[in-house]
Formats: C-alpha cells, structure tokens, sequence
C-alpha cells in the first residue's frame, strides 16, 4: 500500500530512521487500526457502532501495551531499538483510560507497527500482530 501510495503522489520515500519515535507511532496507529477495523468488518456486517464499541477492545493503550509485552521477546534487535525509543518518548498528551506506563508501551508498540509500515516491511508487522494476537489469547 504504502508504494502505491507514493507512487500515486509521485513521492520519495524518506529515511525512516530521521523520524522521531512519535511520528513513527503516529502512523503506527493508523496501521494498527487498519488491521484491526479489516479483521473486524470480515467478521460479516453489523453497526457502525457495533464495530466501534468491539474496536475499542483492541486499539486502547492497556490493549496494545499487553500485546508489546508479549512481542517484546519476538522483536528483532532493530525492532527492540525503535520500541526502547518509542517506550522513551515525551508525548504531549496520555489517555485518560490508561496509566502512563501502558500509554508509553502502547507509543513504542505503535512505533515499530509505524517503522515497518514506512520500510514497505508490512508482511512483519501483520505477522507481529497475528502472533501478538496468538500470545495475549485475544479473539481477534
């Protein structure tokens, strides 16, 4: 996807590694809710709102920090590197539903979901998902 979209806006991809943790995160987010929402609509159709309340299951902060947790033995050395810079990161705001230690972990989880997405290395953040899926027991 990410190539297409490049292609289709006659950009160059940038160097990953110059983006700041938060940014990669920023569009870690994005991904994370992409593979989420898809798995969830291919479950057959039901409410928007049916969809948001069973999507908030999975893309909140103590969820995502549960999955990092588990992942965190899985992820390559680079990997390892952006989630430290991600789990150390200043954000400006926290969720109100989470304590800052989950929020944090969520940041870096999102990071390297982020750091993959931008490497065109999408097959490994699908298989880091599935398996963090796998690892957390979650019905997903």
């Amino acid at each position: 996807m990410l190539e297409d979209i490049l292609e289709c806006f006659e950009r160059e991809a940038a160097d990953v590694r110059t983006y700041s943790p938060l940014t990669l995160a920023y569009i870690g987010d994005g991904v994370y809710e992409l593979i989420v929402r898809t798995l969830l609509v291919e479950r057959g159709n039901c409410s928007v709102n049916r969809l948001h309340h069973m999507s908030v299951r999975y893309v909140s902060a103590p969820a995502q920090a549960r999955m990092a947790e588990a992942l965190e033995e899985t992820f390559t050395e680079e990997e390892r590197a952006v989630y430290r810079r991600g789990c150390h990161s200043k954000p400006h705001t926290m969720a109100k539903n989470a304590s800052p230690r989950d929020y944090l972990k969520a940041t870096g989880f999102e990071a390297v979901l982020g750091y993959l997405y931008l490497c065109g290395r999408t097959d490994r953040a699908l298989s880091l998902v599935r398996e963090g899926v796998g690892l957390t027991g979650s019905d997903l």
